[in-house]
């Protein structure tokens, strides 16, 4: 395969996500975040940075992991080129994170593009460390 048909069949395995519940999940954790960061005191916008940051990382971890796991029906041909290419499944749930993010704390915190960009690589790095655990869990699940 080209590299142009990896990068479709990498975003169309993203869209079919579970990304109503990652949504939702990543709400609530926005939320919880922003709870605690209110409670901590330091009342300004770039209190709004950590917890935008951490609804992201919550809701391309939960769409992009609830595809990879999720038993249900499905397009089969799009699941067994995403469980035979974990890294390139992951990279649009992860460049995702990292563009959004990125802009996230650039806008709502005291960071500027430089700084926003590398607070921003370590969830994507992180994102793409779940895509090879949750591969090797499915690859010895299998065998087993």
């Amino acid at each position: 395969m080209s590299r142009r048909e990896n990068r479709q069949l990498a975003v169309a395995s993203a869209t079919v996500g579970p990304w109503r519940t990652a949504a939702g999940v990543g709400a609530v954790v926005g939320a919880t975040a922003l709870g605690i960061e209110a409670i901590s005191g330091d009342w300004s916008l770039s209190m709004l940075a950590e917890p935008a940051g951490w609804g992201l990382f919550f809701f391309f971890l939960v769409g992009w992991a609830g595809n990879q796991l999720r038993g249900d029906g499905g397009d089969r041909r799009l699941k067994r080129w995403a469980r035979e290419h974990p890294w390139q499944s992951a990279l649009p749930a992860a460049g995702g994170l990292l563009v959004l993010n990125t802009v996230a704390q650039m806008l709502l915190g005291d960071e500027g593009l430089f700084g926003a960009l590398l607070v921003s690589l370590i969830p994507a790095a992180v994102l793409m460390s779940v895509a090879g655990v949750v591969h090797g869990v499915k690859q010895a699940r299998s065998k087993g």
